[in-house]
């Protein structure tokens, strides 16, 4: 028998009033790292805020490592860091993750060799015992992502976890994930940095306005792309044949560009372009971004 999930939400609704922020959201995530990807405003931090049990859902359920949202037994086993957090500026930063082990409920004991391991993992390990008024924004951040790592959680939500950070902290973060993902834990991250989910991410969710619009692993939402042709003689026939296959757009050069296209389906684009009487000259597939297919779902 298959295992269940790590994070399964079914049919989750959130309504505010008239404003709907979550409309049938469903997601399974079994494994590595998931991307949950979308435009501001799109319904992203609620539908953390539900997994975490911070605001219940007008309707629907699910379940993390099979305990319900919000339920002790869940909480003990995830590793959280939220978009806007602020600590107390006269605490240092050992003081801040002391306070979180013990929230975490983590044997005294261990605290000190804890502590010294999660600053050494977020790349604070000579700032512990400065005060986090001190700190820039990037190294809040860190810090931030340090509580969230506390006790080794199997499941880490990150919302945005490189908003603050230059090039070289989101370098960072993105070998953490990675260092996550090779010991086993389950890392959701909510971002709409898209360079940066392309680097980390195994699966995504693109969600807008409330839905989920796309879902599934990076190759099979990226088997999309788009190709160039070079050709003579095309009529407006062959273009209609052409459309069939995906968006056309006419380059500067002189080409058409077909996007959206699935890359099987080149070759019998072809064959129609030569069927309606044009001869071709040149056929160049174009590997599609990830932000170009996003794009052009929310454009859809």
């Amino acid at each position: 028998m298959a295992s269940a999930p790590a994070i399964r939400a079914e049919h989750i609704t959130k309504r505010y009033g008239r404003i709907v922020a979550l409309s049938d959201l469903s997601l399974d995530v079994a494994s590595g790292v998931f991307g949950f990807l979308g435009p501001n405003g799109a319904g992203k931090t609620t539908a953390i805020k539900v997994l975490l049990g911070l605001t219940r859902p007008t309707s629907g359920g699910g379940a993390i490592l099979g305990e319900g949202f919000g339920t002790k037994a869940a909480l003990r086993r995830i590793g959280y860091l939220p978009e806007l957090f602020r600590y107390q500026s006269w605490l240092a930063a050992r003081e801040v993750l002391a306070l979180h082990c013990e929230l975490a409920g983590i044997e005294r004991a261990r605290w000190s060799a804890e502590i010294d391991r999660i600053l050494a993992i977020v790349g604070l390990a000579d700032r512990g015992a400065s005060r986090v008024g001190t700190f820039s924004k990037g190294m809040q951040q860190r810090l931030g992502l340090g509580v969230a790592l506390l006790g080794d959680p199997q499941v880490v939500l990150l919302d945005e976890p490189t908003s603050a950070l230059d090039p070289v902290g989101r370098h960072d973060v993105r070998e953490i994930i990675r260092a996550l993902r090779e010991r086993g834990a389950v890392v959701f991250l909510n971002s709409h940095l898209l360079t940066e989910v392309e680097q980390v991410c195994d699966s995504v969710a693109i969600v807008d306005r409330g839905k989920v619009v796309a879902q599934g692993t990076l190759a099979d939402l990226l088997r999309t792309s788009s190709v160039r042709i070079r050709a003579s003689g095309l009529t407006r026939e062959g273009r209609a044949a052409l459309a069939r296959f995906g968006e056309l757009d006419d380059a500067a050069d002189g080409a058409i560009l077909i996007r959206g296209i699935e890359m099987e389906g080149i070759p019998d684009a072809v064959a129609s372009a030569v069927a309606s009487g044009a001869r071709v000259y040149a056929v160049e597939p174009q590997h599609e971004s990830l932000e170009e297919r996003f794009l052009r779902l929310l454009g859809q």
